[in-house]
């Protein structure tokens, strides 16, 4: 073998090609393997690209849900304040409506008052009778309220324990309604007396009793003390 392989040339160059040919075929092996690592590899990564790309989709429509929300939001939002600014113009108005209601209620007691004060001096309280026609009449012609005398009767005892015909001086009803006693003398019954009629008031019309009045030269410091205590209103200076 080693004399042909020096003397033959040509056997030299068949085993060298074998001997090459052996290598190259373990190298193409070696190369496959590495070929079907890559391979895996490649799928492993395109699949890996797949998932990526489906959360990256997930997430741009989570993203546009989210940019539509919030333009809704947004929309929403705006709508709120222009509400909240129509509401606040609007309690403005009213505000400023009450106000002038209050200033012209303010004027209209004052003109009462003087007339009031007017009458008393020129009939005297003593003529209770007259002293309510008179009241009535200008509380209808300078107020435009409506006037009544009230007469009712209390079935159940409300006023004094027992069924009786039950008599309020005036009812003034507008937006408001106020009931109003005339008295030469208000004495600390009167005071209970006159409560247990606009509870029975209250009853009969089913609205509430905004202001309960007293007109009088004279009461009691104990019914006045009570009249302070219910929210009764009292007009002495007659």
């Amino acid at each position: 073998m080693l004399r042909l392989l020096k003397e033959d040339e040509e056997f030299r160059y068949a085993v060298a090609g074998y001997l090459g040919l052996s290598e190259i075929l373990k190298k193409m092996s070696e190369l496959e393997e590495r070929m079907d690592k890559h391979f895996e590899e490649l799928v492993r990564l395109r699949e890996d690209m797949n998932e990526l790309k489906k959360e990256t989709n997930l997430l741009r429509e989570e993203t546009n849900n989210l940019r539509m929300e919030t333009n809704r939001l947004r929309e929403d939002m705006n709508e709120l304040k222009k509400e909240t600014n129509l509401l606040r113009e609007e309690t403005n108005n009213l505000r400023m409506e009450t106000n002038r209601l209050r200033e012209d209620m303010m004027l209209g007691f004052e003109k009462l008052d003087r007339r009031i004060s007017a009458l008393g001096a020129r009939w005297g309280i003593e003529s209770e009778s007259s002293f309510r026609n008179g009241l009535k009449g200008i509380i209808e012609k300078e107020l435009n309220y409506k006037v009544e005398q009230i007469k009712v009767y209390d079935s159940e005892g409300i006023v004094y324990g027992y069924p009786s015909e039950i008599e309020i001086d005036l009812s003034i009803y507008n937006e408001k309604i106020i009931l109003v006693e005339v008295s030469s003398h208000v004495r600390r019954s009167d005071v209970s007396a006159f409560k247990r009629k606009a509870t029975l008031y209250e009853k009969l019309v089913k609205k509430k009793v905004d202001r309960l009045v007293f007109i009088t030269p004279f009461i009691d410091e104990s019914a006045k003390a009570d009249c302070k205590k219910l929210g009764i209103e009292v007009y002495t200076n007659i």
